[in-house]
């Protein structure tokens, strides 16, 4: 059981990260790479990215078991709300103190003393990591980084509409239901147990594509404090491309029902802002998420539509959406 120790100053301090952290998806995307479960979600991904690595998967294997620890500092720490990009990411690993590196690598031999480990603090064994994480970022992360970023987004946009609805409590009390807020304390599953005492310096929420079944938080209690939970998948594999649906949205109401939901909302007011009845606004929305132009996701007890990138991308007449 995780227990995060929550003051009146804290929870004023609880944001959400404005987008999907590149790296905690590239380290959390190597647990699901060998992790079997997930099928539905991830085994599309899991087929495409395999034939792309070379031995990646060796290396990093060292640095990243299965399950349990592994080092803080492959996924930087940051104050704000706008996490780091891959590049610029890297380059803050590449800074990172070698009496650290030691430290959390010595942490890492005491908990899974099976783990061959090829690496050290030295800057060439640095470089070598570097190189290594880039190239499996390139294969596993990069192509499919518009569905996680749209999973994400339509994550933050139910996150957000909490927030508004009834301020950081009940942003806390909307998260996955392996999070339970029971002011004053933030409890979630989790495999070990610990006690995180905020201490005023508030809480980051990072949705993550790639997380599963339990949230992640740094091991080191001194590092600003950040909760990466997992996102809510939609039934359909995200990962799938655009079927036979795609036919079937020629006309005048769905395309007026695919401008309406917007930023996001829910099916009474998808019904409400494109003229239409519930029952039509609902039909609409199950064709238009059959075709992968939005996600859909429960608030509670409504639901809650936004776009994906192909929805997006069709409203904007074909332009290409730009990467993070």
């Amino acid at each position: 059981m995780l227990r995060i120790h929550m003051s009146g100053a804290d929870l004023s301090k609880v944001r959400m990260a404005t987008r999907p952290d590149a790296l905690w998806e590239t380290i959390l995307s190597f647990h699901r790479l060998r992790d079997r479960r997930g099928s539905t979600v991830f085994g599309k991904w899991r087929t495409e990215t395999r034939p792309r690595l070379n031995g990646e998967v060796r290396l990093l294997a060292a640095m990243i078991p299965p399950r349990g620890y592994f080092p803080d500092f492959l996924t930087p720490s940051q104050e704000s709300s706008e996490p780091y990009g891959f590049d610029a990411g890297m380059e803050v690993l590449r800074g990172t103190p070698s009496g650290r590196i030691r430290a959390e690598l010595a942490l890492l031999a005491a908990e899974h003393r099976e783990t061959r480990r090829p690496w050290s603090g030295r800057i060439e064994s640095l470089d070598r990591l570097v190189g290594v994480l880039r190239s499996y970022h390139r294969a596993a992360i990069e192509p499919y980084w518009p569905h996680i970023q749209a999973s994400v987004e339509a994550d933050r946009a139910v996150r957000g509409r909490a927030l508004l609805d009834g301020g950081a409590d009940e942003l806390l009390a909307s998260l996955p239901p392996m999070i339970r807020w029971r002011a004053p304390v933030l409890e979630a599953d989790y495999p070990v147990d610990r006690e995180l005492r905020l201490d005023g310096r508030g809480l980051l929420l990072q949705p993550s594509f790639f997380c599963r079944v339990t949230p992640v938080v740094y091991r080191d209690p001194q590092l600003p404090p950040v909760l990466v939970y997992p996102v809510t998948h939609s039934r359909a594999p995200v990962f799938a491309e655009p079927g036979p649906w795609l036919g079937r949205l020629l006309g005048h109401t769905r395309s007026t029902v695919l401008r309406a939901i917007g930023n996001g909302c829910t099916t009474s007011e998808l019904a409400r802002r494109a003229g239409v009845s519930l029952a039509s606004a609902s039909q609409h929305a199950c064709v238009l998420r059959e075709a992968g132009l939005i996600h859909t996701l429960r608030h509670g007890s409504s639901v809650l539509h936004t776009l994906t990138p192909l929805g997006g991308s069709l409203l904007r007449g074909g332009a290409p959406l730009a990467m993070s």
